[in-house]
């Protein structure tokens, strides 16, 4: 519902795609400056306190929005600074968050746990969308806001109600060393370079699409916030059913061909998406965008952390989550600056085609079986 009711409320004061850019830019920018201390701290931390602490700031940033919004001060410098303060407590609470995921369920369930969580996360994105569309349209982009900031008392409520084993401090050992070891450990470890150079290309890809949506919604389709919500709401109920498809699965073998195929569609998606003349049929073509998207993200993600040791994986989670996310900005920056000067449609088809080409030089550096973790 706040990327949404953010995305919106951008879009309303200021009607121009280059901002809409520039905020996706400062929200995921400190992912990838930040990503490797956040890495970092997580492999020197309880990951469980330091998830506590990052979502306690996510909800006084929700909150400073929510305020500013609702009282009618907001101004874009406004969103954009509090975007970019989201952005620095994410780079703390992904490789967090990631790194945790493993401590509640252990190797053997991973698969499935990384799925059912995409599936939960999805879920709320088929739901939040819609409901934000209707929000927005009746009573504002603050409320969308505020209802944010009070989700997180069940985050933070959740945090303190586990029971996890003791966190077992591992010797001290300069930062600086560490962070180049886990670099290190990255680049010599070939199934990971090439899946976290997949997972960035794919990224910016995705950017178009994602960035622009408000603007195909109204200026192209003249659906207003209603449309763009839909529109979200169609991906997330794609990306639902494919990562509960994908957590039926009961072994992590085979999973660079789920990430090869669906990257492949993934970029189909997107050209079919900036070709589509109508309205609907971009909303029956957003749930395979979404589909294809979290089967790769949960895949990649799996695979990796099936094959890495514990004592890397705050480290190796971070890089993730800055070929995930903090990638973003150059993308979003890129996406804002071409359809500025070549239109929504042509920058999202540019985005596709970069995605159709990324899928097929994995495939070609990851014959099938080739890419399997050790």
């Amino acid at each position: 519902m706040q990327m949404v009711a953010q995305n919106w409320l951008v879009y309303r004061l200021t009607r121009s795609e280059w901002l809409l850019g520039a905020t996706g830019f400062c929200q995921q920018l400190p992912v990838f400056v930040l990503g490797p201390l956040g890495g970092l701290a997580a492999d020197r931390y309880s990951r469980h306190r330091l998830v506590l602490l990052t979502q306690t700031l996510a909800l006084v940033q929700a909150l400073a929005l929510a305020a500013l919004t609702l009282t009618g001060q907001v101004q874009v410098w406004h969103v954009l600074a509090l975007a970019l303060t989201l952005g620095a407590i994410n780079a703390f609470d992904m490789p967090g968050r990631q790194s945790l995921v493993i401590q509640m369920t252990g190797k053997d369930d991973l698969l499935n746990a990384i799925s059912l969580n995409s599936a939960i996360f999805n879920a709320a994105r088929v739901v939040g969308p819609a409901v934000a569309g209707v929000l927005v349209a009746g009573l504002g982009e603050g409320i969308c806001f505020l209802l944010n900031a009070l989700s997180f008392v069940a985050v933070i409520g959740g945090l303190l109600a586990m029971r996890l084993p003791p966190w077992e401090r591992r010797a001290p050992e300069a930062p600086w060393a560490r962070l180049k070891d886990g670099f290190r450990y990255a680049y010599h470890t070939r199934h990971i370079r090439l899946l976290l150079g997949l997972v960035a290309t794919a990224t910016i890809a995705s950017m178009p699409a994602q960035i622009l949506m408000p603007f195909f919604a109204d200026a192209i389709f003249h659906r207003g916030s209603r449309g763009f919500g839909f529109l979200l709401g169609a991906i997330g109920i794609g990306a639902v059913v494919g990562t509960l498809v994908l957590a039926r699965r009961s072994r992590t073998t085979g999973l660079t061909d789920v990430i090869f195929v669906s990257a492949l569609s993934a970029g189909l998606g997107y050209v079919l998406f900036a070709v589509s003349p109508s309205f609907y049929i971009s909303l029956a073509i957003a749930p395979v965008i979404g589909f294809s998207v979290m089967r790769q993200n949960a895949s990649a993600n799996t695979s990796i952390q099936v094959s890495i040791p514990d004592e890397y994986r705050g480290r190796i989670m971070a890089l993730y989550s800055m070929m995930l996310v903090g990638m973003g900005p150059f993308g979003s920056l890129a996406a804002g600056a071409l359809a500025e000067r070549f239109g929504a449609r042509i920058t999202v088809l540019l985005g596709g085609l970069l995605c159709l080409a990324a899928a097929t030089r994995f495939r070609l550096r990851c014959p099938r079986g080739g890419c399997e973790p050790s």
